[in-house]
């Protein structure tokens, strides 16, 4: 795929400014929607996504809470994001699942889902996302949403018409084939059908209107790669005017369809959810392992949402508490998605953040390399240890991370010096306590308690 590198360089200095008015914030994506789609996520994207601790459930106040707390206490190290997950067009959801017997939907005369006002009251009188996008730009963050691809089985039944179309309902672009066996809100469509891409289009073309920054959208990976729906979405979103960064959920998404999704999403599940189970942690490790080459250039294989701090207050997995990683667990697991140059979509809920979980947030030699950090490659990974590696493209730094994936010894986890393209002696750094370890020539070795890691940057 092409990389516009200039462009891509361009847009990254707009974004890293304070937008302090939500007019800045909207008259940048209008002018990044210009470019090629590669260049609006040129770093990993870094944010909050409410499924994992509100689950369907989430609220305005509770959007809003989190965004303030990013604003105050994170956007400065790079996370910007702030997503509503799943189902917020639905008035009568609930925890630990969906209402799928009588749910109401709310959906404007176009068959395009809308906020439900009980739980998102600035959305009323037809206003949308818009007022709540408005709040969050205004901090200088951006606004995401979660849908579920397709088109929604109640604009179907009411053969509701497509904006954009002479006479084309919902009725004539659907089919009940593949349907989401999940998720029933809404059909396939037919993507070579009058009207399919004209729908598509009139929902982005809302979506840019409200000021979304951000998509993530369901069922479009697995069991079934839908390619022909995702490549409806790309057009959409490029026809809207606007730079929505894509992300297509979940996963796992077939090695197969390598190329086809890295020439479309900017960023794609390798995974299901990933919650706080080392089951889950450790699965990472080798379903990444087909993906390394296609790290980079503005895509980006997606480890899932980081679930650490405080969960399921109303979620769909499990009651509320703090995450279940232990420390060294969520050291690999932070060490793991960073050296990978994963996107980090934090599930937890923000203001109930302690100071642990703050700090693998907000180490900047972590993040330096996590946003910075070139050519990631696997070393070597088995069922008892890895090691992945990178450098800096500017600095003569190269990064090591290593781990222990077992369940019961200490290992001690080693890698010729050779192996890294390093000859003679080298300085070594410890990346998340900052301390110096000294000099290494040789082998560099580190004793490593079970499911621990280490993160290194060698001069």
């Amino acid at each position: 795929m092409t990389r516009i590198y200039v462009l891509l360089l361009l847009f990254s200095t707009f974004t890293g400014c304070k937008s302090t008015e939500s007019e800045a914030a909207d008259s940048v994506g209008a002018t990044a929607a210009d470019a090629d789609f590669t260049t609006w996520a040129a770093t990993p994207p870094m944010g909050w996504n409410s499924w994992d601790s509100y689950g369907p459930t989430v609220r305005e106040d509770e959007v809003k809470a989190n965004a303030d707390y990013m604003a105050e206490h994170l956007l400065d190290y790079g996370w910007e994001y702030v997503v509503v997950d799943i189902r917020w067009f639905v008035e009568n959801t609930k925890r630990h699942g969906y209402n799928q017997d009588n749910p109401i939907y709310v959906l404007d005369s176009f068959g395009r889902y809308l906020p439900a006002v009980n739980r998102f009251p600035s959305a009323a009188a037809g206003k949308g996302f818009k007022p709540l996008a408005d709040y969050i730009h205004a901090k200088g963050l951006k606004f995401g949403i979660h849908i579920m691809r397709g088109v929604p089985t109640e604009a179907v039944e009411r053969q509701l018409p497509i904006k954009g179309t002479d006479g084309i309902t919902a009725a004539d672009i659907y089919t009940t084939a593949e349907q989401c066996e999940w998720l029933r809100d809404n059909y396939t469509i037919v993507a070579d059908r009058p009207g399919a891409q004209e729908y598509y289009n009139s929902i982005f073309e809302l979506y840019a209107d409200w000021g979304v920054d951000f998509i993530k959208i369901d069922d479009l990976s697995a069991p079934i790669y839908h390619k022909e729906e995702i490549e409806l979405i790309r057009k959409a979103i490029d026809n809207s005017g606007r730079s929505i960064v894509l992300s297509t959920s979940p996963g796992p998404t077939p090695v197969d369809y390598a190329e086809h999704v890295d020439g479309h999403a900017n960023m794609w599940r390798m995974v299901n959810d990933v919650w706080d189970s080392w089951y889950h942690i450790d699965h990472l490790f080798d379903v990444s392992e087909a993906w390394y080459p296609y790290i980079g250039g503005g895509t980006w294989p997606d480890c899932d949402m980081i679930p650490l701090g405080r969960l399921s207050i109303r979620g769909e997995r499990g009651d509320d508490r703090m995450t279940e990683l232990t420390p060294d667990e969520q050291y690999t697991l932070m060490t793991l998605f960073t050296i990978f140059r994963s996107p980090l979509m934090f599930g937890g809920d923000l203001p109930s953040n302690d100071a642990f979980t703050n700090a693998l947030l907000t180490n900047e030699a972590v993040l330096e390399m996590h946003r910075e950090s070139a050519d990631v490659r696997l070393l070597f990974g088995d069922e008892a240890q890895v090691a992945i590696t990178s450098r800096h493209p500017e600095e003569d730094w190269t990064y090591l991370a290593l781990f222990n994936r077992g369940d019961s010894l200490s290992r001690e986890v080693s890698v010729p010096l050779e192996d890294l393209d390093i000859q003679g002696e080298v300085t070594v750094t410890d990346l998340w306590s900052g301390d110096d370890l000294g000099t290494v020539s040789g082998t560099f070795s580190r004793e490593l308690a079970p499911h621990a890691s280490g993160l290194y940057r060698i001069r």
